[in-house]
């Protein structure tokens, strides 16, 4: 019978160019077995088969994956996704992402009434201490499981003992009047764009092979825009949902300028998300080899590169190669173009640095976990207008490897909530941030209002590019996650994802202290095994994992009032009253802007970190705020820490850290620093300020008030310098860079003015923090 299911499914698969999903509910055992009898019953070759199970040693291993991440970049007749043991909402992504046009993805479950109760290995993973796996709920395999006994194209059968107990609950058929009207429509229509996008385009300089590549019109369209990388000043932008074959396009592209002898640099978050880059560039590079447009057999050599399959020669001399984002964006003008895959997966202030390459192409995921992030479209978009640049843009909405219409395409959509979005613009322009109303976003109010939930979702999303499907089960069942809300007239314009953390024992504590690794606690993790501060997880924190405004509302204070809001209720008198919360802290990589922000929200810097994110470019920086006594011990001393590693460590570990940063970082430390100077270095201070003194002479007394003019800022207790003076203190005295590389960068007309610049800003410096005996020595230089 299952075979019967089965066959039926993929002969309507195949004659509309859709997929469909086989879902084989109950005991695991049984499922495996009904599972080969299926794809041995559609007569697919095993090549064409991926069975990704946590499961050892049963028929077939040959065609199995490690895991769901083996499947990125591939397709398959036929995938077998096993949910029994650990059901990981990313797996099922990529599974469905593999499954190609005709196709059938088959899923492994417990019986369905049975599932939302049942806890796995991931459930595990979201049980982050204090909690325990009974304390996670099940509505994501709750809403999963509606989706899947609702949505077109899904069949369900209900397992029994054997196979004459099995039950067809579900046969997922959509119908033959359907099929045979997509396939009139593809006959007609689909044949002809079939035809377009393998024919040259009149005046096309890239190769005919990579227009003969191209599966649809709109990636032809696509390749033929990437044509303008060949000339500087072209920049491109090229849009798309998932599988509509942006990636295959840039690759062809890549390949096509290296044949011509370009020097191309590509990147993206991870080099797993340019693979199909490279995929198609070194399948063109290779066939034009082999087929006369660039060599013979005996040129292999010379466009193999690196073993990694991350730098593609050609024998004109040209390449294609990967470095991660910060990486390129540090050498973007040393190649002659730049494709970045995935760009709005990247923050602006990356993005920014791919505007000095001679070309450049950005390719993005509009809707899918691959990447969101509206700073790309909307504030980076609007600096890509003002560069210099010539800018063509290119929208892909026809997919490559099945139907329109798909509806396992929607059916994913909807249960991993790869489309959600916030509300449309129109709906929320009108709100003011005296109006909105504060509200809990209650799990099971979120599962009751898909609204509700696309919409708090779409925010997380479109406000960080690392949101994905696993992201949505946490959202509905991690027991130590809350989140809360802005809505204006029912729309939600601003939310924060939060998180509980520390309250733990001192037996976990000795455990973190020796290097164990807990889950869940980001900041007292940080604090306790790599500050070394073993009573750090005592405190109990709320971490800001998330916070997002609509886009149409940014800067109006909106991020503000819900921290605000936030604070109301979980800290202030209700925490000095007995709550349960010391303190509330945020981890982020680190830009001048968030660092104001978060200050002027009340947080005080108690970490940055010593290595960039490869994907950011950023340093990490984690910020408190107390409530309690408890709290106030913890900032306390980690303050002070901070203080004292950044006094020696900015010449070290963050020595290019860009100077805003550093001012904005030490500028919301709340440890005052010391000053206690010997006569010797007064002397040589005060010298350097309005005399004959010179710098190098104290430089250590120079780093300490350095430290504390920045720490204590301007204002009646510290010292008023401009931003070009704070800059000055950061770059040359705590991060002791040379004379002349400190007067290039911030525009001094000489390394003598650079010189006298430093004298002049430590004048006040040295009437705020100077001794008696330090202003007696000024007034030997003065008329003072």
């Amino acid at each position: 019978m299952i075979g019967g299911v089965a066959r039926d499914l993929r002969a309507e698969a195949e004659r509309t160019n859709e997929r469909r999903v086989l879902v084989l509910a109950g005991d695991r055992d049984r499922a495996i077995d009904a599972a080969f009898d299926a794809v041995e019953s559609l007569g697919v070759e095993d090549g064409d088969v991926s069975f990704v199970s946590t499961r050892e040693g049963f028929r077939f291993e040959e065609r199995r994956p490690r895991s769901a991440d083996e499947l990125l970049g591939r397709t398959r007749e036929a995938v077998v996704l096993d949910c029994h043991e650990q059901f990981v909402p990313n797996a099922l992504g990529r599974a469905v992402g593999a499954v190609d046009g005709g196709g059938l993805l088959v899923l492994l479950t417990p019986a369905l009434d049975e599932w939302p109760g049942v806890r796995d290995r991931f459930d595990d993973s979201l049980a982050v201490p204090p909690y325990d796996v009974d304390d996670v709920t099940g509505r994501f395999r709750e809403r999963l499981v509606a989706t899947l006994r609702t949505h077109p194209g899904v069949a369900v059968v209900a397992l029994g003992d054997g196979a004459g107990c099995d039950r067809v609950e579900r046969d997922g058929l959509t119908g033959e009047r359907t099929g045979e009207r997509d396939e009139r429509e593809d006959a007609a229509g689909g044949a002809a764009d079939a035809a377009d996008s393998r024919s040259v385009p009149p005046g096309a300089t890239f190769p005919a092979a990579a227009y003969e590549a191209c599966l649809t019109a709109d990636q032809s369209r696509a390749l033929r825009a990437f044509e303008a990388l060949a000339d500087p000043g072209s920049a491109v932008v090229v849009e798309s949902d998932r599988g509509r074959g942006k990636s295959s396009a840039a690759g062809l592209a890549a390949g096509a300028l290296a044949l011509a002898g370009a020097d191309v640099l590509v990147t993206a978050p991870a080099f797993r998300n340019a693979a199909e880059v490279f995929a198609r560039a070194r399948e063109l590079i290779e066939s034009e080899a082999d087929g006369g447009g660039g060599g013979g057999e005996g040129d292999r050599d010379d466009r193999t590169g690196d073993a990694s399959g991350r730098d593609l020669r050609t024998a004109a001399d040209g390449r294609v190669r990967f470095l991660p984002p910060a990486a390129a964006a540090a050498v973007a003008d040393e190649a002659d173009s730049v494709i970045v895959d995935e760009a709005a997966a990247l923050p602006v202030r990356l993005l920014e640095g791919f505007l000095d390459a001679p070309a450049v192409a950005f390719c993005t995921t509009v809707h899918g976990y691959e990447g969101a992030g509206r700073g790309f479209a909307v504030r980076f978009r609007e600096r890509l207008l003002d560069s210099r640049f010539v800018v063509r843009d290119v929208r892909l909405d026809e997919p490559i490897r099945y139907a329109r219409n798909d509806p396992v395409e929607a059916w994913a959509s909807r249960a991993l909530l790869l489309d959600a979005r916030p509300a449309v613009d129109a709906a929320v322009a009108d709100a003011s941030v005296e109006d909105v109303t504060y509200r809990t976003l209650d799990p099971d109010d979120l599962l009751a209002d898909e609204t509700l939930l696309g919409e708090a979702f779409g925010l997380l999303v479109a406000a960080h590019y690392r949101t994905e499907p696993n992201d949505l089960a946490r959202l509905l069942d991690a027991p130590n996650l809350v989140a809360r809300a802005l809505v204006a007239e029912g729309r939600v314009v601003a939310v924060a994802l939060l998180a509980r953390e520390g309250g733990l024992d001192a037996d976990t504590r000795k455990g973190m202290y020796e290097g164990e690794r807990v889950r869940g606690n980001m900041v007292p993790d940080v604090l306790t095994s790599q500050l070394r501060d073993e009573a750090a997880a005592a405190p109990r924190g709320l971490r800001t994992v998330r916070i997002a405004t609509h886009h149409a509302l940014r800067d109006g204070g909106f991020g503000s009032r819900l921290l605000d809001e936030v604070r109301a209720e979980f800290g202030g008198d209700r925490a000095g009253d007995g709550g349960d919360l010391d303190y509330f802290s945020v981890g982020y990589g680190a830009t001048p802007r968030l660092l104001r922000f978060w200050r002027r929200a009340g947080y005080r810097t108690v970490h940055l970190s010593t290595t960039r994110n490869d994907a950011s470019g950023e340093y990490s920086a984690i910020m408190l705020r107390p409530e309690t006594a408890a709290g106030r011990d913890l900032l306390d001393r980690h303050a002070v820490a901070f203080r004292d590693r950044e006094r020696d460590g900015l010449s070290d570990a963050h020595r290019d850290v860009d100077p805003d940063v550093i001012r904005r970082a030490l500028g919301a430390c709340s440890a005052p620093v010391p000053i206690d100077l010997t006569e010797t270095e007064w002397r040589s201070v005060v010298g350097a300020s309005v005399g004959p003194g010179m710098y190098d002479t104290a430089p250590g007394a120079f780093r300490d008030l350095a430290l504390a003019t920045l720490i204590e800022g301007g204002g009646d207790d510290g010292v008023d310098l401009d931003e070009r003076e704070e800059r000055l203190l950061v770059r040359k005295v705590l991060q002791g860079r040379p004379w002349e590389a400190v007067a290039d960068e911030l525009d001094f007309v000489s390394t003598s003015a650079c010189m006298r610049a430093l004298g002049d800003a430590y004048v006040p410096i040295v009437e705020r923090y100077g001794t008696d005996f330090a202003h007696k020595e000024r007034e030997r230089f003065t008329d003072e």
